[in-house]
């Protein structure tokens, strides 16, 4: 029955992380995962999170099925995070939003969505993008091609070219964006480009997917929304995905969010419908752990405040890091690549390195980037810091001799 089936090659994120955890040395450094680590290598618990969490426990009761939308105080946490508290679009009731399997869940509910309400419509993702992107896209029945995006030579923005390339497309292309900490190469675009690009795609009536990970890592929680909430203020069609994987640290609680912006409220009720429908179709309907837990920090205000503060500590810690690569790698590796470290924000960097290069990282040093050169920054701390600086290092100099 099953012989025509093919083999799974595996996603070679999550194989590498499988690899790492297999190598017996003692020294072995992970780069590779998107998995924010603290100063002694450890997954945080949040103050916040644990003290949310202690108080649901507390509380013990029934579990019943959450609606097919979500947990609606998580719902409208939700709306409140990504789009301002004082968004007129959620005064207006013309955000559709639904509890979601995570980010990934967010991004397969839409995809399905989009495929039904537009299957002619093609989608456009950046060059390079995240790799489940494509995953996604294609698996929900779409074309999916690249517009350009990241510069090899500056380690900077193709703004121009991408400005150029979106231009051109068919009205009612969808067109994935990432909201900030561009994953993978870190390299964001600024407000006015922002600005610039949003009036690009109302003039040819494109469909923009904004991909949200990440809210909190980069320039603050408010400014990492900057695009969101212009696309909103600007009453521009578009759908949001958003994840608390990362900001919340609940990775294994799958706490994501789907809103689309919508043109009023008879568009949005319609919306929110057909988007439960998906959701139905999917998985049904949401968990409730994790939601309850992001809804009550979201909602009690000193439980608020520990979040914002502890995540603003977790940004530092990110930004330390980088100075500190930075500063080991001074004078052994080019000074354009060198730069980037600084440049770059969020969670990743694009090193430059090249896919031999990494390989003898993993081989020679126990040091695993994946094979883009991506480097997780987030999981660096001064006891491994010099490790992987060291290695980096004598990559460069062996490729000089």
């Amino acid at each position: 029955m099953f012989e025509h089936i093919d083999a799974y090659p595996g996603d070679p994120i999550l194989t590498l992380n499988e690899n790492f955890a297999k190598d017996p040395r003692d020294n072995k450094v992970n780069l590779s995962i998107g998995i924010y680590y603290d100063e002694e290598g450890r997954l945080p618990v949040m103050r916040a999170v644990h003290e949310a969490e202690t108080q649901m426990l507390a509380e013990p009761g029934p579990k019943p099925y959450l609606p097919m939308a979500g947990f609606a105080q998580y719902r409208d946490a939700v709306q409140s995070l990504v789009f301002g508290e004082d968004s007129p679009a959620r005064a207006d009731g013309r955000i559709a939003t639904v509890q979601t399997l995570g980010g990934s869940g967010a991004l397969k509910v839409g995809a399905d969505f989009i495929k039904r309400y537009f299957p002619g419509s093609q989608v456009w993702v950046s060059d390079p993008t995240w790799e489940n992107h494509r995953f996604i896209f294609e698996r929900a029945g779409f074309s999916v091609s690249t517009y350009p995006y990241y510069d090899e030579n500056s380690g900077g923005l193709k703004f121009e070219a991408m400005l150029s390339a979106i231009d051109a497309l068919p009205a009612r292309s969808v067109v994935l964006l990432h909201a900030c900490c561009h994953n993978p190469t870190g390299v964001d675009l600024s407000e006015l480009q922002w600005v610039t690009l949003i009036e690009v795609l109302k003039k040819r009536e494109l469909l923009p997917v904004i991909d949200m990970a990440y809210q909190g890592f980069g320039a603050g929680i408010d400014a990492d929304a900057f695009a969101i909430r212009e696309l909103a203020r600007q009453n521009v069609p578009a759908f949001v995905a958003n994840s608390f994987s990362k900001n919340f640290s609940l990775y294994g609680e799958r706490c994501g969010g789907l809103s689309v912006i919508c043109e009023s409220r008879d568009v949005a009720g319609r919306v929110l419908g057909q988007l439960t429908s998906a959701v139905r179709a999917n998985y049904s309907n949401p968990p409730t752990h994790g939601a309850k837990i992001v809804a009550r920090v979201l909602t009690t205000p000193a439980l608020r405040q520990s979040w914002e503060d502890e995540l603003a500590t977790m940004c530092r810690r990110i930004v330390r890091m980088r100075a500190g690569i930075h500063d080991r790698l001074r004078g052994n590796v080019p000074n354009s690549l060198l730069a980037r470290y600084l440049e770059q924000r969020g969670m990743f960097t694009y090193t430059g390195l090249s896919v031999e290069q990494v390989d003898l990282l993993r081989e020679r040093h126990g040091v695993y980037l994946i094979r883009s050169g991506r480097m997780c920054v987030a999981a660096l701390n001064e006891k491994n810091v010099g490790t992987a600086a060291q290695a980096i290092s004598e990559i460069f100099a062996q490729a000089t001799n």
